[in-house]
């Protein structure tokens, strides 16, 4: 069978791997430029997250929904947040290194990467997701998690009792769930 712009999705969710193979060749271009934009200096990941991203569709063809987005729109989208999880693993790999071990692999990477830039992109991204929940939420959110203060802290702090904080923590991190746990096509 002829692989074509007319039958590659319907070829893709039966798993043809000429229908992925034609993705590659006509998308493969989407995928990359994404990545690499993502990514920026970090090219170490970039191969391993371009399979990653290729995996994805292979696996999850079933969920594109062409009434959502165009096809183009949901590998681009699966690619930016692919490539958004190699950043935060490749800052949990320097975080977790001694400044040694940290200075070896920044050199073994040939990788003059600016992290607070990249820390700073993923706040960014953060902030995208926060801007879903109530200031009195988002604030309660930041502090439990991203500053790891106490509930005990920030009932003192805020002058809320603890179970109201744990609520709305619960209600706070349900919503983002429901919101970004949806498919990727569903996202953009």
């Amino acid at each position: 069978m002829q692989i074509n712009e007319e039958n590659f999705v319907a070829e893709l969710i039966s798993q043809n791997e000429k229908a992925l193979e034609y993705v590659i060749d006509n998308y493969g271009w989407v995928i990359r430029s994404v990545i690499k934009k993502q990514l920026g200096n970090l090219t170490n990941y970039i191969d391993e997250c371009t399979n990653d991203v290729i995996l994805e569709i292979w696996n999850n063809a079933a969920s594109f929904n062409p009434s959502k987005s165009s096809f183009k729109n949901w590998i681009a989208v699966i690619s930016k947040f692919r490539a958004i999880d190699y950043q935060r693993k490749y800052i949990k790999d320097i975080e977790n290194q001694t400044t040694d071990e940290a200075l070896e692999m920044l050199i073994d990477q040939n990788a003059s990467v600016d992290t607070d830039l990249m820390t700073n992109e993923i706040r960014t991204e953060i902030d995208k997701m926060l801007v879903n929940l109530s200031d009195t939420d988002k604030h309660l959110f930041l502090e439990a998690y991203e500053q790891e203060k106490r509930i005990k802290d920030i009932a003192y702090e805020t002058g809320m009792k603890e179970s109201v904080i744990y609520n709305r923590l619960s209600r706070a991190k349900k919503k983002l769930k429901q919101l970004f746990t949806t498919g990727p096509n569903e996202r953009s």
